[in-house]
């Protein structure tokens, strides 16, 4: 079947700028639909010959799930609250029972029967009243993230008549099981006011309690971990400011802890009459203070945790005699407590090189239990309970991989040699019998912004493709959050282009240690690591067989210079404001998009969400759109848009699950065709 190719219809855009595709922005254009309907269609006729593949792959990634499985439940006043999955039902089931031997189960909120006569389903944000007696939680429909919030009385099992239309995420009930904290969204989809909400009282009557103005800053609403405060928190990319409320007073005046000072971020957690502040205040890798609450500003801050050039301190979980302390160091995420008692510090030790350890689900203020995850290339994500006083753990849960061996893999850490001399981390995993010798297959991964790490993990998808030869890599490219401030601070704004330089050193390192080579080599990343990607394939498209770009952020000049769109202006702190030369200049000489010229390119597997409020669906139809026109190549080229999805894709586990065994198709029929 011959590829959809969109017309030219040029618009100049901005300073002489011509676009062939603007017109594809305009979801209401009836040849918009048309053609990103002729798109899927294509794609579907290009992927036919693979059907048998993706039976086989998706019945592979199903089979090695518990289908039917319980998380490990977390103690929360009288009851034991967690979550299970049935088989065959895309969504899980929240439940509770009480902490008695024997209780029956209560089922709190089945996402299933909500998701009854809609095709997406995603619950944004959940909360429970002090007196665990009411559930609020807010539902969105299309993937758009604007969500309705209900109330659900678990005494009787019904729903309150109370019924707010258009919230974004965050909830929090007031001490009075009476009050309920929301956010509205702006016109472009930024959490901008706080609302206050009167059970049973009219919608019309909530009460405004905080407007943002600044179009840099989002703001957000929680109940603090020991109940006693509202918190608001309003953040930039680089800025925050905390506004605390007493939760016992609902109707009373916010108090901000400390005034926003450009440049400085901090965290809050309560204990007693004292705060716990994580900032950069005075450390790039941020530090640890206390400050009483009576009096919670800089001038009475007192250093706990000094900073470190070489570790990262993330945040901070209080407990009444202990603080958990997370930090990164050497790339990989760490925990230690404190004894507030004594002021002892110990590290949790774990036995693997290459890992994960994070904070789990810890909603209970009194007690010397800490719930915490860890994962690792080879082991499935395991919850443990660590006593804090005695130093013992124990295992509540490792997740069920049928058929998992991790004596078959191995998993090791190597150091790539970026342009300017920098080492950058690549977490690698593969068969322990693979031959080294440049013929494997590698699927190469990577994110590099927002200070988000692409942390070392477990995926029981990706066995498919290691039992079939694969190696699997991340590449920790500046930008992510793997190596300290500096460095995501050395991959944004106009040290972007260092994101993508890291990747393809990634990229040639795996080559020059015989782990692969170009005609097998794929990369995959998804939203601003689809950035990453599209810009590593248009810089250097002869390094790469395949692209995988998920809901990429792909043109990034018109979509940085349009202020209408949601995260626009938020995301000038981030990538640099357009209409400032220096940073159009430099935008533009990265931006996939506008770097497409007539030249042989990968084959790709571009997909997108017509939905989607974070990246818009005209961004990789556009992509497509243009590489269709000049490329010389004739190379796969696929476009799969979600046409009721957002950013996220498919809501329902079976549809992702079956969405993978689409991409690991493609990537076996392209970089691996006689891998199965």
């Amino acid at each position: 079947m011959d590829a959809p190719l969109a017309p030219r219809r040029p618009v100049e855009v901005e300073r002489g700028r011509v676009d062939d595709w603007h017109w594809l922005r305009d979801r209401r254009d009836p040849a918009t639909i048309a053609h990103l309907e002729a798109e899927n269609t294509h794609t579907s006729a290009a992927m036919a010959h693979t059907e048998e593949l993706q039976r086989r792959l998706y019945e592979e990634i199903v089979g090695r799930v518990e289908e039917t499985d319980q998380s490990a439940p977390v103690p929360w006043g009288r009851h034991l609250y967690y979550h299970r999955t049935v088989a065959g039902q895309q969504y899980p089931i929240h439940c509770r029972r009480a902490a008695s031997d024997g209780a029956p189960e209560q089922v709190i909120l089945d996402e299933n029967a909500l998701a009854e006569g809609h095709d997406y389903l995603s619950v944004g944000s959940m909360a429970l009243s002090p007196d665990h007696r009411l559930l609020a939680y807010g539902v969105d429909h299309d993937g758009g993230e604007v969500h309705t919030v209900r109330v659900r009385d678990l005494e009787t099992g019904g729903e309150l008549p109370d019924v707010i239309e258009r919230t974004y995420y965050g909830l929090a009930f007031a001490s009075d099981n009476r009050t309920l904290f929301y956010t509205r969204p702006d016109g472009s989809m930024r959490p901008y006011q706080v609302w206050r909400h009167r059970l049973g009282a009219p919608v019309e009557e909530d009460v405004l309690v905080l407007t943002e103005p600044d179009e840099r800053f989002f703001v957000s609403v929680a109940r603090s971990k020991t109940g006693r405060f509202i918190v608001v928190s309003l953040g930039s990319q680089v800025t925050t400011e905390v506004h605390l409320l007493d939760a016992a007073d609902p109707e009373g005046e916010l108090r901000v802890v400390e005034p926003r000072r450009q440049g400085i971020e901090y965290l809050v957690a309560d204990h007693g009459d004292r705060l716990f502040i994580v900032t950069n205040d005075g450390a790039e890798n941020f530090r640890l203070m206390e400050a009483s609450v009576a009096s919670p500003g800089r001038g009475g801050w007192r250093e706990l945790i000094g900073g470190s050039d070489d570790v990262k301190l993330d945040g901070v979980d209080a407990f009444a005699h202990h603080l958990a302390v997370f930090e990164r160091s050497s790339g990989l995420r760490r925990i230690r407590v404190m004894d507030l008692d004594s002021g002892e510090i110990h590290e949790l030790e774990q036995d693997e090189p290459v890992y994960s350890a994070w904070g789990g689900e810890n909603p209970e203020h009194d007690t010397a239990v800490l719930r915490f995850e860890f994962s690792s290339p080879v082991t499935p994500r395991s919850t443990y309970d660590y006593d804090m006083r005695t130093r013992e753990r124990v295992l509540r849960k490792r997740v069920t991989v049928h058929g998992h061996d991790p004596a078959r893999y191995r998993t090791e850490r190597l150091w790539a040699t970026a342009s300017d001399g920098v080492r950058v981390p690549v977490s690698v995993v593969h068969r322990a019998d693979l031959a080294l010798d440049g013929s494997a297959p590698c699927l190469l991964y990577g994110y590099g912004a927002y200070e988000i790490p692409s942390d070392p993990v477990f995926s029981s998808s990706l066995i498919s493709l290691l039992d079939r030869g694969f190696v699997s890599a991340t590449a920790h490219v500046r930008g992510g959050g793997e190596m300290g401030r500096r460095w995501y601070e050395d991959g944004k704004l106009l040290h972007k282009r260092n994101s993508f330089t890291d990747l393809c050193a990634a990229a040639e390192h795996l080559v020059a240690e015989g782990y692969t080579r170009p005609g097998r080599l794929a990369i995959r990343g998804g939203s601003a690591g689809g950035l990453l990607v599209g810009a590593a394939a248009t810089m250097r498209p002869d390094l790469f067989a395949a692209v995988v770009a998920e809901v990429p952020f792909v043109d990034v000049v018109t979509t940085m210079l349009d202020e209408s769109l949601p995260l626009t202006v938020i995301e000038w702190e981030e990538w640099g404001d357009p209409h400032q030369d220096e940073f159009y200049d430099y935008m533009l000489s990265y931006s996939p998009y506008d770097n497409i010229t007539a030249r042989d390119y990968p084959a790709m597997l571009v997909t997108g969400g017509l939905n989607d409020p974070r990246v818009g669906f005209w961004e990789p139809a556009k992509f497509v759109a243009k590489l269709r026109a000049l490329r010389t190549d004739d190379s796969r080229l696929l476009l799969k848009m979600e046409m009721g999805a957002g950013h996220g894709g498919p809501s329902g586990r079976y549809q992702r699950w079956r969405d993978e065994a689409f991409v690991q198709a493609f990537l076996l029929d392209t970089v691996a065709p006689s891998g199965d």
